[in-house]
């Protein structure tokens, strides 16, 4: 046997310490419901969701952006980071969602996307109508072009969203933006705007908000001294806390700043960083002297494999433990292609290093259902999902995976958003396919999101996955949720596991200090259980062994 611990949750009161094991449920707040009919989810309709939220068992509801927007990136360009876009409510609306999931006893988790704004957040007019060397322009990052004229952009920087790094205005100088043009990147060497983002979170926490996600979290602070690193010196710069753009150590000074905010208020609010680094870097963004917590997004990127679901186990328990914070687990979130659909696909090569192996090929070729393995990708899913729900730490789920929700592969070029693919020329599909408004009926004009369409299509297939059908079926995907979240509730101990060895390569078998333990098989041939267990919760049937592709729940012993 072998022993992987994290820290373990202290005696302390237990409201500060709520979020080490929460099942935190992301909702995508245009795609969720809709109350009014415009075809675009509202905070009006979240509340009239909340008895499902109650319902399925989550600890808390993780909003992505609902501030105005122009949606050039689905939100993530924020105008107003102390507001709410007219198209999904008031403020007043807000208020009253959060009394209904406290009502609940679920907590509260709202985005905050600090490392860009909106190109039409009021600085960014005040910048361009400003001009060179003014104030209004030092919130962001302007610099002079290259060649005689500054026709020229500063670098040869690519944006990850495709396309050049750095757009031109009308006076000649040039702004950088690390995504779409229309999210400029501000300037974090600006006290104007560390105070500014100071009162923001002092607005949401005054509101009731519980915690906080970090979009970016690792590239808010910047060196551009001249001369600044060509493209190619860029890339190959190491990661060590020094780099221009990516993973500064400066960058923990602003949140040491909001740490002292966040531990302001009783209870302390929480904070969970989106910092994509290497992992030796991630214990500074969890420490109790930073955010507290960081996304480990290592199993969303594994393959259905025994031996890399260990690996990443015992590698992040040890991170965990060495922040001090509890680890996080993540399958699927509006970023990435759905579970399901990636467990239902070819693996691709163990080398392959493309940003689109998970899916994203298959998308980009045309979403050929030859291809793609439904049954067999959903039974792999909700394996990973039990697995991942018995782990220490906090589970994060993506709306509608609960449904057993596929990617949408087959959405007309005139119907996506995502900047993209459009920025891209197509070369990159997008994230619109894992964005799909959800079903809630088998029928009606959006199956039941709201009373007319939806503002990205449905497919046909949606109409059997509804919640209206899953409700009933106690052998459906929502129902195992639904029994997954209530036993862990019960069962939830400790912050440690226990290896045990199976024997087989393809067969996981861990065991919680309570007693519970977890068997997953990976392979397709059934593996025995010993005659004396009693399996409480299974991803498939099977009486004395756990099928293939299928993990089972063994209770603690009497």
């Amino acid at each position: 046997m072998t022993d992987v611990r994290s820290t373990e949750t202290p005696d302390a009161d237990q409201a500060a310490t709520w979020w080490r094991h929460a099942v935190v449920y992301q909702i995508y707040p245009r795609s969720f419901a809709d109350a009014d009919g415009d075809g675009i989810g509202d905070l009006p309709g979240i509340l009239s969701r909340v008895d499902y939220l109650a319902a399925l068992g989550i600890d808390a509801v993780w909003l992505s952006p609902f501030y105005p927007s122009a949606l050039a990136d689905g939100g993530y360009d924020v105008a107003d980071y102390r507001n709410v876009d007219p198209r999904l409510g008031t403020l007043d609306d807000f208020d009253a969602l959060v009394a209904a999931l406290h009502a609940r006893g679920i907590k509260v988790i709202v985005d905050i996307v600090p490392n860009h704004t909106s190109d039409e957040h009021e600085w960014f007019e005040e910048a361009l109508a400003a001009g060179r060397g003014s104030a209004a322009r030092e919130r962001y990052i302007f610099r002079d072009g290259k060649g005689p004229d500054g026709s020229e952009p500063p670098t040869d920087w690519l944006s990850v969203f495709g396309g050049p790094a750095w757009q031109q205005v009308e006076d000649g100088q040039w702004y950088f933006h690390h995504f779409a043009k229309e999210q400029p990147d501000l300037n974090w060497d600006n006290p104007e705007v560390r105070e500014d983002f100071l009162k923001t979170l002092r607005f949401w926490s005054d509101r009731g908000v519980d915690g906080f996600r970090i979009d970016v979290a690792h590239m808010l602070t910047k060196d551009l001294t001249e001369p600044l690193p060509t493209r190619e010196e860029l890339t190959l710069l190491p990661i060590d806390g020094n780099h221009p753009i990516i993973d500064r150590d400066d960058v923990h000074e602003i949140y040491a700043e909001w740490r002292a905010l966040f531990d302001s208020y009783d209870p302390p609010r929480t904070a969970v960083a989106e910092a994509w680094v290497p992992s030796h870097r991630v214990p500074r963004y969890a420490s109790p002297e930073s955010l507290g917590q960081a996304f480990n997004f290592d199993l969303l990127e594994a393959d259905f494999d025994a031996a890399q679901f260990r690996r990443i186990v015992s590698d992040n328990l040890a991170l965990a433990a060495e922040s001090g914070s509890s680890s996080t687990w993540v399958l699927s979130n509006h970023d990435v292609v759905r579970h399901p659909t990636r467990y239902g696909l070819p693996p691709a090569p163990a080398d392959s290093t493309s940003p689109t192996r998970h899916g994203g090929d298959w998308l980009i070729n045309g979403g050929d259902e030859a291809q793609l393995d439904r049954p067999g990708g959903l039974r792999r899913a909700k394996a990973a999902t039990l697995f991942l729900l018995a782990l220490p730490g906090s589970a994060y789920l993506y709306q509608g995976e609960e449904l057993g929700l596929h990617e949408v592969a087959d959405i007309p070029e005139e119907e996506r958003q995502d900047p993209t693919f459009f920025r891209t020329g197509g070369a990159e599909i997008g994230r619109d396919g894992c964005r799909v408004p959800l079903p809630w009926t088998a029928s009606g004009p959006s199956l039941g999101f709201g009373s007319s369409g939806a503002h990205l299509p449905q497919p046909g297939w949606f109409r059997d996955v509804a919640v209206e059908l899953q409700d009933a079926d106690p052998a459906s995907t929502l129902s195992l949720y639904r029994r997954a979240l209530a036993l862990r509730h019960e069962l939830q101990t400790a912050e440690q596991l226990e290896w045990i060895e199976t024997g087989r390569d393809d067969v996981l078998w861990f065991r919680r200090p309570n007693g519970w333990q977890v068997v997953t098989n990976f392979g397709t041939d059934p593996f025995d259980l010993p005659a004396d267990v009693e399996v409480v919760l299974s991803s498939d049937g099977g009486d004395g062994v756990v099928p293939g592709e299928a993990t089972v729940w063994i209770a603690p012993a009497r």
